[in-house]
């Protein structure tokens, strides 16, 4: 992972996991902080668990040419899952520790949503624990707004930007 080619104005693009990609991804998590790793899922065992899932979807976030991210939804409600949400749950976000803010998150963010606004959803659910580490400030300042649900020690939170 190299950020020589990545400034502030890098373009953000989606793109599958892919074999020759995939440790590179897991490897991200290990740039989290100690306090972030404890609230954010690691990227390979995301990985493999969406390979049990017939609802996710998942992606490597790249500024530019270089991988800074990973996201995963799960679309449609599954028990089996854990997941009672039967539009789009943001299932596992992070941004890698050497592109942390610098926008990249919310520019991730603002292009999921577009895709999503492409497919006819109309808004995005989430959870995450609270205390050191959460990071319900930075989903509080994109605008996501507690349901009053939860799932375990998680809050639920739900972003609405219509079609």
């Amino acid at each position: 992972m190299s950020d020589a080619e990545v400034s502030l104005d890098s373009d953000v693009s989606f793109r599958r996991v892919s074999a020759s990609t995939v440790e590179d991804v897991c490897e991200l998590s290990e740039t989290l902080s100690e306090v972030q790793r404890n609230v954010v899922a690691d990227n390979g065992a995301s990985i493999a668990q969406a390979h049990f899932s017939e609802n996710a979807w998942f992606r490597a976030i790249y500024a530019e040419e270089t991988l800074i991210g990973f996201v995963m939804l799960h679309i449609g409600a599954d028990h089996d899952d854990g997941i009672d949400c039967h539009g789009v749950f943001l299932w596992r976000f992070m941004i890698a520790g050497p592109f942390q803010k610098m926008g990249f998150g919310k520019r991730s963010i603002d292009l999921l949503i577009e895709v999503l606004k492409a497919r006819g959803f109309e808004e995005l659910y989430t959870s995450y624990g609270l205390g050191e580490g959460s990071p319900e400030g930075f989903y509080r300042r994109l605008g996501f707004v507690l349901t009053g649900d939860a799932y375990g020690d998680e809050v639920e939170a739900v972003l609405r930007f219509g079609v």
